[in-house]
């Protein structure tokens, strides 16, 4: 039975649909070991990430991922272990993994940033028994560099690879963590976003990813772009696995200041999963966020009907006139600047004497000396952040249009307790030239007024997946992964990666640059 398992993890088919809960109980049955589930999963990372179709999903694996396994199998044998124990996790690497591994948001400045200490993050999920694979691949900086950048590449991991077509972008920023995922390298991996960071390179690999609410899960020990919008969340194969893991790092976290609600705000995610929990709940539907090829807006509708069987109530919402829009971004653009150049000199300032870059001004000055990172684009956002005035009035006026003139007015006009949308178009051909395609998302509003933003695979477009989004009002994170788990269950979908050098590209996906 043992070597079924394995040729099934390493095979990708069976292995790659195995659960949290099925992996526990083949483990508690004495079917399954850590040992032999790490050594399975490191295999298939030097088949398919290093070798292979180089995915390049991984910056560095940690050595000691055997021993973290061996160290879970000792526990359950003592009757000790943890609810993720011998689970094999991914982890963005801009999240500090202490023992050896270098946290570099993908930056060469950082390559000798080595933390002391875990993140609050990791540490949890130390604590719960899971076996830390190593970090993945990220948009460097968190796609925060350069307004053309290559979504899913950093100097120093390379481009991220999509799974289902390799000259497809991976989206970003953590397009490691969601490309690992889907393509069997870890059974869950934590992303982070700022706006549609997690979400994106979730949809675009097929998997489940939220953003939670801001303030519900600790950022002590995570890279900053702005500690107004950043999160950690979890990416995963379903929205099962995705609630466990979001129930062992959620909680309010003394270094945080911003969680001093999770505590209070903490739900039993994984009871709340049922299948009829849409029944009779009322669920906006959000259009005309995004711009795609027919055959997208004809999947989002075979999911709507998939909703209303499984007993929604859809009720059409209107988002902000684009005016308001444009204006919630420039506001957002403003903010996120000021913020960054604060935060980001402050995470500097802390570094390991091995880092030799201080403030954002050495960042720049390090790149534009670095022929490898100034290869594809250039740093205008560093360059414009460096400059930036203070935006304590445009963070206000941001969160008020995404918040009470925002969501919070499309809930109550429609008197939906949740909001869904295309999460964004199939991914676009990678433009190393021109950088990454943008054809709109719905990440932008709950990003800014800090609430939770779920996708879940909703179909595919020519052979390449896409998500449907969930949002939620604040603290709605539990009601959220039910939505998102009732549609699940009653949809069945889930696109296998193949690995494929590309696909034909949709007429709808050329020619459009993000100009964010």
């Amino acid at each position: 039975m043992i070597g079924a398992l394995l040729a099934a993890v390493l095979g990708g088919m069976a292995g790659a649909d195995l659960g949290m809960a099925e992996l526990q109980q083949a483990y508690a049955a004495g079917r399954l070991s850590a040992e032999a589930v790490a050594r399975a999963e490191l295999a298939r990372i030097a088949a398919l990430d290093r070798a292979g179709p180089r995915l390049n999903s991984f910056i560095a694996l940690d050595p000691t991922a055997i021993a973290q396994a061996r160290q879970s199998d000792a526990r359950r044998r003592r009757g000790q272990a943890g609810p993720l124990d011998g689970a094999p996790v991914a982890v963005k690497d801009n999240i500090e993994v202490a023992g050896g591994l270098p946290t570099t948001a993908g930056s060469l400045a950082l390559a000798a940033n080595f933390a002391a200490a875990d993140a609050t993050v990791v540490k949890r999920l130390r604590a719960a028994g899971a076996v830390i694979l190593g970090k993945t691949n990220l948009s460097e900086w968190g796609n925060f560099r350069s307004t053309r950048a290559v979504s899913g590449w950093s100097a120093v991991g390379g481009l991220t690879r999509n799974p289902y077509a390799l000259d497809r972008s991976a989206c970003g920023s953590s397009s490691g963590s969601a490309t690992a995922v889907a393509a069997g390298l870890a059974m869950v991996a934590l992303g982070t976003e700022t706006d549609g960071s997690i979400v994106c390179p979730a949809a675009a690999a097929g998997v489940v990813g939220l953003k939670p609410t801001l303030g519900l899960v600790p950022r002590t020990g995570v890279i900053p772009i702005s500690p107004q919008q950043d999160t950690v969340g979890p990416i995963g194969r379903s929205v099962a696995d995705v609630a466990a893991v979001l129930a062992v790092i959620a909680g309010s976290d003394p270094a945080d200041p911003a969680t001093q609600q999770a505590d209070s705000r903490k739900a039993d995610y994984l009871a709340a999963l049922r299948p009829d929990a849409l029944k009779g709940v009322r669920i906006g539907v959000l259009r005309g966020q995004v711009r795609g090829p027919p055959a997208l807006d004809a999947v989002f509708d075979q999911a709507l009907a998939t909703l209303a069987r499984a007993g929604a109530v859809l009720v059409p919402v209107d988002a902000p006139f684009r005016p308001r829009m444009e204006v919630l971004r420039e506001a957002e653009t403003a903010a996120l600047r000021s913020e960054f150049r604060a935060a980001i000199g402050a995470y500097l300032a802390a570094a390991p004497p091995g880092v030799a870059v201080r403030d954002l001004k050495g960042l720049i000055a390090f790149d534009a000396a670095s022929p490898r990172e100034s290869a594809l684009f250039g740093q205008e956002i560093f360059e414009a952040a460096a400059v930036a005035p203070a935006a304590s009035a445009a963070r206000e006026n941001a969160r008020r249009l995404a918040g009470p003139e925002g969501l919070d007015r499309m809930f109550e006009r429609g008197r939906v307790s949740a909001i869904v949308a295309q999460t964004g178009a199939p991914a676009p051909v990678v433009d190393l030239v021109n950088g990454t395609a943008f054809l709109g998302s719905p990440s932008t509003l709950p990003a800014v007024a800090g609430y939770p933003h779920l996708t879940v695979p909703m179909g595919e477009v020519d052979g390449l997946p896409v998500g449907l989004s969930f949002i939620g009002p604040a603290w709605s994170d539990a009601q959220v992964l039910a939505y998102g788990f009732a549609f699940e269950q009653a949809a069945g979908v889930r696109l296998r990666p193949l690995f494929r050098p590309s696909v034909p590209p949709s007429p709808a996906l050329a020619g459009v640059v993000d100009p964010r």
